[in-house]
Order: structure tokens, then sequence, then C-alpha cells
């Protein structure tokens, strides 16, 4: 039986002074405080940062990084690594000394340079800058959440590829975390759903040293931590001694004995290891310890190394090069046999990993769309949007759905659909259940992983709940597809709470995230090619309730959608007066106010303009031409708060939209009251 350690131990007494010794074969102790002062003397040098966590976990990563995370430093990308995340992002010095003292491709240099412009050690660990971060933290319980993601990509995987005799995925997704991290809601919506869908692959190791910012959490954070956990179908490890290398170890090899649950291992640890005033206290954990006490450390625990320093024995225990280059030769030769006895299987494994689309897949859609265009059915963009998944999905194995409960209203279900909680080997579908948070942070860790192009769904309204990971969809970037329906007072009797107004103008605001909403089955399939194809960042597609009305087209207007924006309409004689810009369900309003206005002698130009952002990005030219700065008369129409539509049609133009909370009444009824109406547009624009 593990003793009970639940007190940190040198809360209130002075470290024991240890004399420093000359090293030959450095002991584990050894090993972790060249984490210690990495991360001590990165943050002093910044003067500012979290030296408290890194230095508290710095016995938990030496035994973790030393004994069992199969990875190779040279090769940060091998496919079937272990993915680690640092949930409690905070303490990322924890992370850059394990990659730097572990062989990544982070010199010394980097490590200097921590929290400074244009380095690779950002205050908060970031994915695209960094060799060896699986995924961007800092907001606590996304890290936990996206690790989720990655243990759940690993099992599915597994599932489709592995035959006997030949794992070729078989990999561990280990977690970091803090006290903040359980406190935030999302590890309730995550780690709830990784209990039921039995991901046993997936470790956290639990950072309990009872301090937050604040103080002592006791006055804030009473919950029983292990037994919330083991309600959500965990294995749970308690009062494991998180300066104990033996318990650790123990508790780990425990912990990968378990295949059919999750485990979180519950470590008692002492924030600030090791200094002797500051330890077990709130003032190290964001805040340089100071130079004075910095000193004070080395003297206690026997670290006689200036700042930066490390000496060559160290370095030497730390390597994990030739072990790392070793695993990856041996799955090399691993997979090379099982390619020889499935083909067919490693050739899609392979395409999957790299983010490859199947060679057919573009030119399918193409015809998929060209199709639509010829039929010209008059549905929901909702249900286009199934529609289209219905076309695309049985091409792509690595397109994975779900829905926040709400399948049957966003139409995010497709004939091929498998709930991923069973062990289908084609298993593409997650009931993540009322969980928006989890969800699209869960979904961001399955993009991160590799192998998977996810899309999750909800109503419009409810991106409020999943705003935070749709962010960090677009920081870290993710190649990840948010679907929203929904998305107007269109939604009707439900009333204000379930009618988003402001939501498409904030999600466009994102930086790097492509939103459309588009306005007929052609545009909704446009947009899902779109999403699928795009691989540096995710996009998000916003679909209607109500039925919208196909749109006339020629071949190459239908080709012009993917530019975000283009001419759908303009007068018999090409002359007009006046441009009508609208998205998704208004741009039926604005070709009726178009021809209204053609009865009334005034011409008028009709924009559809499903994705901004695209449009932004095109060319000086093709702007220019569909929206010449000579026609200064333009409205725009879209059932949203107006004052994002002031870029495209100036203080001079107008805009018809809402600008307060809606109604409950049928949609009919809201868009009359509102004033969303045809006749309204072309008011409007006789105004100008």
């Amino acid at each position: 039986m593990q003793r009970d350690i639940s007190m940190p131990r040198w809360d209130n007494a002075p470290f024991p002074v240890l004399q420093a010794h000359a090293m030959t074969t450095p002991s584990r102790r050894d090993l972790a405080n060249a984490i210690r002062f990495l991360a001590a003397d990165a943050v002093q040098a910044a003067n500012s940062g979290h030296p408290g966590m890194p230095m508290g976990m710095a016995d938990m990563a030496q035994v973790l990084w030393g004994d069992f995370l199969s990875h190779n430093p040279s090769n940060p990308k091998w496919v079937n690594r272990d993915r680690f995340v640092l949930s409690n992002g905070h303490g990322s010095m924890l992370l850059y000394a394990l990659l730097h003292l572990t062989g990544y491709d982070l010199p010394l240099e980097e490590i200097r340079r921590f929290r400074q412009l244009h380095s690779r050690t950002a205050g908060h660990p970031e994915a695209h800058a960094t060799p060896g971060v699986e995924t961007t933290t800092g907001p606590l319980g996304q890290g936990l959440a996206n690790a989720v993601g990655f243990a759940l990509a690993e099992k599915l995987l597994a599932q489709r590829y592995n035959r006997e005799g030949h794992s070729i995925v078989d990999h561990h997704t280990w977690v970091f975390l803090g006290d903040g991290c359980l406190m935030e809601g999302i590890s309730h919506e995550a780690c709830s759903l990784a209990g039921t869908l039995g991901l046993g692959k997936l470790i956290a190791l639990y950072d309990d040293n009872n301090i937050s910012i604040d103080g002592e959490v006791h006055g804030w954070f009473t919950d029983n931590t292990p037994q919330r956990f083991e309600a959500y179908g965990w294995q749970v490890i308690r009062n494991v001694d998180g300066h104990d290398p033996d318990e650790i170890a123990q508790a780990i090899r425990t912990a990968k004995a378990e295949t059919a649950r999750p485990t979180l291992i519950c470590c008692k640890t002492t924030i600030g290891f090791g200094s002797p005033n500051k330890a077990g206290k709130e003032s190290s954990h964001g805040a340089p310890l100071g130079k004075d006490e910095l000193a004070a450390t080395r003297q206690a625990l026997g670290w006689p190394h200036p700042a930066f320093e490390i000496p060559g024995e160290i370095y030497a225990g730390w390597d994990a090069r030739a072990a790392g280059a070793a695993r990856e030769a041996d799955w090399t030769a691993r997979f090379a046999r099982y390619a020889a006895a499935f083909p067919e299987q490693a050739a899609e494994f392979s395409r999957r990993m790299r983010g490859e689309l199947p060679a057919d897949f573009l030119a399918h859609a193409d015809a998929y769309i060209a199709r639509l265009q010829a039929e010209g059915p008059v549905v929901a963009s909702r249900k286009a949007s199934q529609m289209a998944i219905e076309a695309f999905a049985p091409r792509l194995p690595e397109l994975i759905g779900g829905s926040a409960d709400l399948a049957g209203s966003n139409l995010t279900l497709w004939k091929g659909s498998k709930s991923a909680a069973g062990s289908a080997p084609d298993a593409n579908y997650v009931y993540y259940g009322v969980r928006e948070f989890g969800m699209s942070a869960i979904a961001n860790g399955l993009a991160l992983h590799g192998g998977f192009i996810p899309y999750d769904a909800t109503f419009l309204v409810f991106s409020d709940y999943s705003r935070n990971a749709l962010r960090m969809s677009a920081l870290i970037p993710t190649r990840a597809i948010h679907v929203f329906t929904h998305d107007s007072i269109g939604l009707g009797e439900d009333g204000p709470t379930h009618q988003p107004v402001e939501h498409l103008a904030s999600l466009r605001c994102i930086p790097g995230n492509s939103v459309w909403r588009p306005c007929d089955a052609v545009e909704s399939a446009v947009a899902w090619k779109a999403a699928i194809e795009r691989a540096d960042g995710p996009s998000v597609l916003v679909f209607s309730r109500q039925n919208l009305p196909h749109q006339h087209r020629s071949a190459e207007q239908v080709a012009d959608i993917a530019r975000g924006g283009y001419v759908l309409s303009d007068p018999a004689d090409s002359r007009f007066d006046v441009i009508l810009i609208g998205t998704g369900s208004e741009v039926e309003l604005a070709m009726e106010a178009a021809r209204q206005l053609d009865a009334q002698g005034v011409k008028a130009r009709v924009v559809s303009m499903p994705n901004t952002s695209v449009f932004d990005a095109q060319p000086l030219e093709w702007r220019e031409g569909v929206l010449p700065s000579w026609c200064r008369k333009r409205v725009a129409v879209e059932a949203g708060v107006t004052g994002f539509w002031r870029q495209y049609v100036g203080l001079d133009g107008a805009v018809i939209g809402i600008d307060s909370f809606g109604a409950s009444a049928p949609a009919d009824a809201l868009y009359q009251h509102f004033g969303i109406t045809a006749g309204r547009v072309a008011e409007a624009a006789k105004a100008l």
C-alpha cells in the first residue's frame, strides 16, 4: 500500500543543504534537477513565467521521459510515437527543458530566449513553432481535451489497420495536468467521454500540489477528484509521491497494464520543489524566484552549476536520440512486413498520415457539384450539407464526424456512419453528448494526431460554448471542420436564446478562421470541398434550418464560388446602379430585391459572398471586378449584426440585418417583424 503523503513535505521547513558532488553517473534527482534549473533560470532571465510547476513536476517528467515515453527526438513526427501533452501549459519550461535535454532541435540559445520575440520558447507551448510540441496549450483544460482526441485517434486507427501479428498503431497518450485543468468545466466534458469510450491508452498524471495562483486551493477546490474520475470509468491511482521515482514508475506500469480504461495518476507534489522559502507557496507559481532565492535553491539541491550550464554527464543521461532512432527503425521494419502482407491498407494508412487526399477526390467532388447545379435541389442548407457528406465521405475514410447531441438536427449522420464507441474497424462517428466545448477541443486533438479530418456540429448559437476551442483551432492551427446549423432568426419558435445574432461576425473575426455561409445546395457542396481541401487551418460551415431556393449559375460562376465572393446576377445589359451583397438565406432576398428594383428602373448587381476571408484573400483585380470601387451604392443583407458589413458597403452604403436579440415566432413572421425582407433591401438601395 502506498503511503499517504497528502501534505507537501517542505511547506513549513527549510530544505536541507546538500553538498555538491562530483558527478559520474547522474542520479534521477540530478537529471530532474536539470529541468528545475533550466526552468528557473529561464524564467529569471525573462523576468516572467512560471517556475513552480516545472520544479514540482520534474521528478515525474524524468521518470516518464526517461523510462517510458516512446519517441524519437530526431523525427518529432514519427507516426507511432507516444503523444505527450502539457495541459498545464503555463509550465512550458518543463516541456522545453525536456525537448532540449532529450535531443530535439531546441538549442540552449532558445532556452535562454524564453518568452522573447520570435523565440521557439513562447510563454505557452505552440505546436507550430517548436519541434516536439504536440498541441498548443495555455487555456487550462484544453490540452487534456486534445489528449482525449489523440487517444481516440489511436484507438480508431488501430481498429482499422492493425492485424493479427501486425500492430502498426500502438502508442500511448500522456497528459500532465494540474488543479486548474481539473477546475475547468471542459475537463468534465472530455474526461467523462473518455471513460465512456474506454480509451485505455490515455494516461494522465495529475500534479496535486494544492496550490493555484490565488493560494491554497482548499478555499475553492474541494472536489474528491479520485472519486470523480472513478465515476467517469477511469482507473485511478491515488496518493503517489510525485517526488519518489520508484512510486511514479510503479504507478505508470500499473496504468499501462490497464487497457480498457483511461488512467489518472494522482501525484502529491510540492510546487517550487527545492526553493527554501517559496516551495509549497503560490509565490513560486507565476513569478521568478528572484536572484537570491535561486542561489539558495542551488545550494539546497546541490546544483553548483551556473545559469544555463548543464554538465555533459547530465546531457548524456537524458539523450534519447539513439534509443528513439532504434524504436523508429524497429517500427519501420515492422511496417514494411505489414505493407508486404497488406499493401492496400498500408498505402491508405500512409496517405492518411501524410494528410493527403485520395488522388481522385477533387475530380469526384467537382462532378458532384456540377450535378447539383444541373439538378437544382431546393433544400435547407443543413440538408445540402448532409447530401455533401453522403457524396464525399465514402471516398474519405479519414473523415470522422460528430455532433453535440443534435445529430438529427445538424444532419451530420450519413449512411456509412458508425459509432466510435464500438469496435468497428470503420468507426467514424462520435456521439459527443451535450459537450460542445469538449467536442471541439477533442476534434482539434483528432486533427493534430493525424490520419483524420474531423467535423463536429451543433447549433450556431451554441458556438459560444465551444468558442475558445474554435479559437484554438485557428491558432494551433488544426485541420478541423466545425459545422453549425440553425444559423439565424430563421430558427424560429425556439426564440432568442437559440437564435444567433452576433455569432457570424464574431467567428469571422478569428484570424485564420475560414467561415462559409452558403446560399443553396451548390454553395454548400463547394464549402464542404474547400473545408476538406484546406490543410492549413480550420473551416466553419454555417447552414440554415429553412429551405433555400436553388440559384442559377453558369459553369464559370460555379467555379467562382470557391473565391469566396462572386457575381451571381447582373442586369441583362451588364450595367448596374447598385450592388446588393448577401450570404446564406439572405441571397434569396437580394435576388428578389434586384427583380423589384429592375421593375422600377434601377439596375442591381447581386453578389453572393459565402466566405468573406477567402474573398478578401483574392487578388485586387478579382475583388475590384466583383465590387468595383466606382459603385458606392451598396446594400448588404444578412440576418445578423450589421456592423461587420461596413467594410464592404462603406459608411455611405446600407446594411439590412438585426442589431437586437430575436423573438419566439415562426421564421417568416420574424423576418417580417425585423424588417429583413426583399422590399426593405430594395427601399434601402433606392434611398442611396
